[in-house]
């Protein structure tokens, strides 16, 4: 249930994020196709290394880079709504988040805190001419909490598959999530 677009705060919660990355099963995973899973990186079906190496390697080049590092985003082309339609149109308009995003880079906007990480504010993304109601806008840009409750513990069975290798950072930065959950109000 991840918001439309979000900004991790650093990158070492980029990797987080990239390391709890959900997506539907293709031919290429096995398993049934469409079915939700962790794939880091979208990666898992590609990877020749153990995934905890791989998730070193993406903090170790954030430390390489310190200040000069990028930030990093996360979109949800894919969120669906009660009827299991997709909210995002998709497709060219995601142009408009693309353009939110590039002013972040810029920080010509300003962002809300979220257990997440930081949201557009929605006037700060061009809705014109889209036939999407406040309720989905409002949807699409928020945090659903018993989701994210939910996702925690498919992130820690994940983290847990993968032994003493897995990088200390992950898990700091779930408890940092855990926390932030408790204290958000919405």
């Amino acid at each position: 249930m991840i918001p439309l677009v979000q900004e991790a705060r650093s990158w070492r919660q980029g990797v987080f994020m990239g390391s709890c990355c959900a997506s539907e099963r293709t031919a290429a995973a096995e398993g049934k196709v469409g079915e939700l899973r962790i794939d880091p990186f979208a990666m898992i079906p590609f990877c020749g290394y153990n995934m905890a190496d791989y998730f070193s390697h993406w903090l170790e080049m954030g430390d390489r880079m310190g200040p000069h590092a990028p930030k990093i985003f996360f979109v949800n082309w894919f969120r669906k709504g009660s009827k299991n339609e997709f909210l995002w149109p998709g497709f060219s308009e995601n142009i408009r988040v693309l353009k939110w995003i590039m002013a972040r880079t810029e920080e010509d906007v300003a962002v809300e805190d979220s257990p997440y990480g930081y949201l557009p504010n929605p006037a700060d993304i061009d809705m014109d001419g889209l036939d999407l109601d406040q309720d989905t806008v409002d949807t699409l840009l928020s945090v659903d909490a018993d989701g994210l409750e939910h996702d925690i513990q498919q992130f820690s069975a994940f983290f847990k598959r993968l032994g003493d290798r897995l990088p200390e950072a992950l898990m700091e930065e779930m408890s940092l999530m855990k926390e932030r959950l408790s204290n958000y109000t919405y």
